[in-house]
């Protein structure tokens, strides 16, 4: 089973993680030349950033963040999940967002100063959140004990939610290609594919974990206000 998870191990040779250098991989493979020559692949990228930019305005419009900038970190955040996403489905680039240090370095500093921010400046607000409307009186000490346990637990799960999908995908690619080489011809055949399915079925996989991650972290941030 070792050989079957060697693909998320970061270490290389002398033990240096030099691996995680691939999280920033993605600033050396597009020229500077693509943001100044207008293309089809730049027209693409501005039209999805233009996007997200307008579903993150609306959900941040009723909350206190409410300068021009303030869905620039959120795109920022979405384009480091795509972009490493999909280039660890590329032959021998490591999986940085499979790994949990990765992806809870992320959230847990998006979560803490949403928090930090919500219970400094809107005490009540936040306090009204642990009591939600229409709540009967008996079950609110359940309620607020439930809410703080949901709460405290979000950083935790965006990134369980990112690296099992990441890793599932991996190990599932994996075990089809170990199989290849005892197969039939024709067996083969069907097993190539089934392989490119999945691949299809990956890439989708990336841009909907990396929008599900950046929209959460959009939604927990109104929540502070």
């Amino acid at each position: 089973m070792s050989n079957l998870f060697i693909s998320f191990d970061p270490s290389t040779i002398f033990y240096m993680s030099l691996n995680w250098l691939s999280a920033m991989i993605g600033l050396l493979i597009i020229p500077p030349m693509f943001w100044l020559i207008p293309s089809r692949m730049q027209f693409l990228w501005i039209n999805i950033i233009m996007i997200l930019h307008k579903e993150f305005k609306i959900l941040l419009n009723n909350s206190t963040i409410k300068s021009k900038g303030s869905t620039l970190m959120f795109i920022s955040l979405f384009s480091l999940m795509m972009f490493n996403n999909f280039l660890s489905l590329f032959p021998y680039i490591f999986t940085s967002t499979s790994h949990m240090i990765m992806t809870f370095s992320l959230a847990l500093p998006l979560w803490l100063s949403f928090m930090i921010y919500g219970w400094t400046n809107n005490l009540t607000h936040m306090l009204a959140h642990l009591v939600p409307q229409g709540t009967p009186n008996i079950l609110m000490p359940f309620m607020v004990c439930i809410e703080t346990i949901s709460n405290i637990i979000r950083p935790m799960t965006l990134t369980i939610r990112l690296s099992a999908n990441m890793i599932a995908g991996h190990l599932l690619l994996t075990l089809l290609g170990n199989t290849g080489p005892s197969m039939s011809m024709l067996m083969l055949l069907m097993l190539l594919i089934i392989q490119i399915l999945l691949l299809i079925l990956e890439s989708a996989v990336a841009i909907i974990q990396s929008y599900v991650f950046s929209i959460l972290s959009t939604l927990y941030s109104s929540e502070t206000n």
